[in-house]
C-alpha cells in the first residue's frame, strides 16, 4: 500500500510540474505549446479548474470555437462553483459558433446573473430575437475567396491603396522563416496585390520599404494622397523588441512615409502608444483630421475598445478619446473602418451576433461620433466564427473581409473574402384613406414593372403594410393599389443605385362617399343644424327629418341611431350635456310623428367630433361653427 501512495503521490507532483510549465507558455501567450501539455495531463487523468480554464482559452483565442465548446463545457460541469463569469461569456460564444444558440443563450443568462458586464448584458436583454433581427437585417452580399490566400497560413486585415490592397500575412518570406508561438505559423508582414476593377487580386509581393521586420506587421490605412502609412507592428523599432511587466510584446501604431513611387521608409511610432498595452487596426476619418483604432489603453471599458486621436496640422497628435458605452463593450471592439459615405465598420463581440466577431456599421456625424443604430451585417458578410477587417468602397458596392469560416478543427486560418454588395431595394408602405387617413387593412397591392408587367401582389394586413423586397436597383417599377369601394391608385418608383428601402405610403379615395351606415348621406339630407345653444327643432330641420322619417316608414326594419353634435364653444361638459338634448329632441320628434321607440337610439358627443378645425381658441366664422352643430342618421346592424 504504500508503494501505491508513493507511486500515486509520485504521479501527482509530476503532473503538477507539468501544469506549470504549461501555465507558463499560457502566459506568454504561447498557446500551442501550452495546449500540447495540457492535452497531455488530461488524457494522464489529470485536471484542475485551471486546466481546464486555459486549455479551453487556448483554442478561443485562437479562433477555435468547436473545441473551446468542448473544453468551456466540461469546465462548468466539473467545476461549476470555480467558474468565473467571463468563461460563461466565452462558453455563450463558443457554443453559438457551432449552432447551438439555445445553449448559448443559457450561458448569457448565467452571466448575467453573475451581475457583471453591463453593457454586454444589456446588448443581449435588450435583443432577445436577436437572430430573426439579424437575419432581417442582413445586408445583400456576395462573398468569393480570394486568390491570394495561402491555405496553410493567415490572410487577413485588407486595405485600399488606390488601385491596389495591402494586407496581412503569414505567407514566408524565406525558408525558415520566424514562427510565432501564438498560433505556430509565421510571422505577420504587409503585402500589396494588384486589384481590378471586378476586385479580383493579383501578384501580391512584400509591400517595399522598410516597413516588414522580423515580427508581425498587420492593417495598414492610408492617407487620401497616398503618402502617409499608418500600420500596427509589435513593439520593435530599431532592431529591439519592448515588453511590458509580463515580457509580453505589445502591438502598436506606427507612421511610414513613402519615398518616391512605391518605397516606405522614415518609420516612426506613435506617441501614444506604451509597453504596457496595445494600440492596433488603425483607420482615418474621412477628412483626414482622426485616427481611429483599437485599444486596450487605462479607460478601456473591456478586452479592447474603439478610440481615436485628433492628426494636428503642426504633425502632433491630440489626447485618446475613447467612443465611449454607445459603441464599446466589456468584450472586444476591433477593426474599425470609415467608409467613403462617413460609416464606421467595426468587429464585436460584445453584442448579439453569429458567433465570434461579428462585423457591425453605424454612421458618422462630423465630429466623428456615430449616429443612429448600430447594425449587424447579418449572413453573408458574418458567419458563426470570427468575421473581421472589413473594409468596402460604397459607390463600387465592393469590399473585402476577414474571416476564419472555412477552418476546421485544428485549422482556423484566416482569410481574406471579396465582398460584392448586390443592389437590393425593399419597397414598403401603408395603404390609407386619403381624407380621414384610416389604415386600409385588406387591400390589395401590386408591384408592376416598367411595362405595367405584374411582379408580385399582396394582402396588406390589420398594420395596412405592403413589402416586397429584393427588388432592382437602378429600375423603375409602378406600385398600385386597390380596395373595393375606393378609386384604385397607383405610384411609379424609380430605385436607386445603391442598396436602400423606399418608402412609398399610398392613399386611396373613397368611390362611393355614402359608408353604407349613414343613411342621412344616402337620402342626400342636409345637415339637421341647430341654433347656437338650443335644442329645439328648427323648422328647415324639419324638412330633412320628414325624410328620414318617410324611408323608416318604407322600410320597418330600419334601425336607427342618432348622433347630435355641438359646435366647440362653451365647455366641454356643457357640451356634451346640450347634444345629449339635441339628440333626444331628434328621437322624440320622430317618435312624435309615429316610430316606435325601440327602432330608435341617440347620443350626444359634444364638441368630440368637429368637422372642421374650429376648435377650442380658433377664431371662425358663425358659418364655419354652424357646421358642427349637427345631427346624423347612422343605420344599426
Amino acid at each position: 500500500m504504500s508503494l501505491l501512495v508513493l507511486a500515486l503521490t509520485s504521479t501527482s507532483f509530476a503532473q503538477k510540474k507539468k501544469v506549470e510549465k504549461a501555465n507558463e507558455e499560457f502566459d506568454k501567450y504561447a498557446y500551442i505549446d501550452a495546449r500540447k501539455i495540457y492535452l497531455k495531463v488530461v488524457e494522464e487523468g489529470y485536471s484542475s479548474p485551471q486546466v481546464y480554464k486555459n486549455l479551453a482559452d487556448t483554442y478561443y483565442f485562437n479562433g477555435d470555437y468547436d473545441e473551446a465548446a468542448t473544453w468551456y463545457r466540461k469546465l462548468i460541469a466539473a467545476y461549476p462553483g470555480d467558474t468565473e463569469a467571463d468563461y460563461y461569456y466565452r462558453a455563450a460564444q463558443s457554443y453559438k459558433s457551432v449552432g447551438l444558440y439555445d445553449e448559448a443563450d443559457e450561458m448569457m443568462r448565467t452571466y448575467a446573473a453573475l451581475g457583471t458586464g453591463k453593457l454586454v448584458v444589456k446588448n443581449f436583454l435588450d435583443d432577445p430575437e436577436y437572430l430573426k433581427n439579424i437575419a432581417f437585417g442582413a445586408r445583400g452580399y456576395e462573398l468569393e475567396e480570394v486568390s491570394i490566400n495561402i491555405d496553410s497560413v493567415s490572410d487577413f486585415g485588407p486595405s485600399f491603396y488606390g488601385e491596389k490592397l495591402v494586407y496581412s500575412t503569414a505567407r514566408p518570406q524565406s525558408e525558415g522563416s520566424k514562427i510565432h508561438e501564438w498560433n505556430e505559423q509565421p510571422f505577420l508582414d504587409l503585402f500589396v496585390a494588384d486589384m481590378d476593377a471586378a476586385g479580383m487580386l493579383s501578384n501580391p509581393e512584400p509591400l517595399p520599404g522598410d516597413v516588414n521586420t522580423a515580427y508581425h506587421e498587420s492593417n495598414a490605412a492610408f492617407s487620401k494622397d497616398g503618402r502617409t502609412m499608418y500600420f500596427t507592428r509589435n513593439n520593435f523599432t530599431d532592431g529591439k523588441k519592448g515588453k511590458d511587466k509580463n515580457k509580453t510584446i505589445r502591438l502598436k501604431l506606427y507612421k511610414a512615409i513613402k519615398s518616391g513611387d512605391n518605397f516606405w521608409t522614415n518609420v516612426e511610432e506613435l506617441p501614444f502608444n506604451s509597453d504596457n498595452y496595445s494600440v492596433a487596426h488603425p483607420t482615418l476619418s474621412l477628412d483626414g483630421s482622426k485616427l481611429y483604432f483599437a485599444s486596450d489603453m487605462p479607460g478601456t471599458l473591456g478586452m479592447s475598445d474603439l478610440w481615436y486621436v485628433d492628426l494636428k496640422e503642426d504633425g502632433t497628435y491630440g489626447e485618446p478619446m475613447n467612443l465611449g458605452p454607445t459603441i464599446n463593450t466589456e468584450a472586444r471592439e476591433s477593426f474599425p473602418f470609415i467608409s467613403e459615405e462617413n460609416n464606421l465598420y467595426f468587429s464585436s463581440d460584445g453584442r448579439s451576433g453569429l458567433g465570434g466577431l461579428d462585423v457591425f456599421v453605424t454612421g458618422l456625424n462630423e465630429q466623428g461620433r456615430h449616429t443612429g443604430k448600430i447594425v449587424n451585417l447579418g449572413e453573408p458578410a458574418n458567419s458563426s466564427q470570427d468575421d473581421f477587417g472589413f473594409v468596402i468602397k460604397e459607390s463600387k458596392r465592393l469590399g473585402y473581409v476577414s474571416s476564419n469560416r472555412s477552418g476546421t478543427s485544428g485549422s482556423v486560418n484566416d482569410e481574406i473574402y471579396r465582398v460584392q454588395e448586390q443592389c437590393m431595394i425593399e419597397i414598403t408602405g401603408i395603404v390609407f384613406d386619403k381624407d380621414t387617413e384610416d389604415l386600409l387593412p385588406g387591400s390589395t397591392v401590386y408591384l408592376l414593372d416598367e411595362n405595367n408587367t405584374p411582379l408580385d401582389e399582396m394582402i396588406v394586413g390589420s398594420d395596412a403594410r405592403y413589402r416586397f423586397t429584393s427588388q432592382a436597383c437602378e429600375t423603375t417599377y409602378t406600385v398600385r393599389a386597390t380596395k373595393d369601394r375606393y378609386f384604385p391608385n397607383e405610384i411609379q418608383v424609380v430605385t436607386p443605385s445603391k442598396t436602400a428601402t423606399i418608402t412609398v405610403d399610398i392613399p386611396l379615395t373613397i368611390d362611393d362617399p355614402c359608408p353604407p351606415e349613414d343613411l342621412g348621406c344616402r337620402l342626400k339630407l342636409k345637415p339637421i343644424y341647430f341654433d347656437f345653444d338650443r335644442h329645439n327643432i328648427r323648422p328647415d330641420a324639419e324638412v330633412e327629418l320628414a325624410k328620414i322619417l318617410s324611408a323608416m316608414k318604407e322600410y320597418p326594419q330600419l334601425i336607427i341611431h342618432i348622433e347630435s353634435h355641438t359646435d366647440s364653444r362653451a365647455t366641454k361638459s356643457y357640451n356634451e350635456s346640450l347634444s345629449e338634448k339635441r339628440a333626444q329632441s331628434t328621437l322624440n320628434w320622430l317618435v312624435s310623428n309615429g316610430i316606435d321607440r325601440s327602432r330608435l337610439t341617440a347620443k350626444g358627443y359634444g364638441e368630440s367630433r368637429l368637422v372642421n378645425n374650429c376648435s377650442d381658441g380658433v377664431d371662425c366664422t358663425e358659418e364655419e361653427h354652424q357646421l358642427n352643430r349637427r345631427s346624423m342618421f347612422i343605420i344599426k346592424n
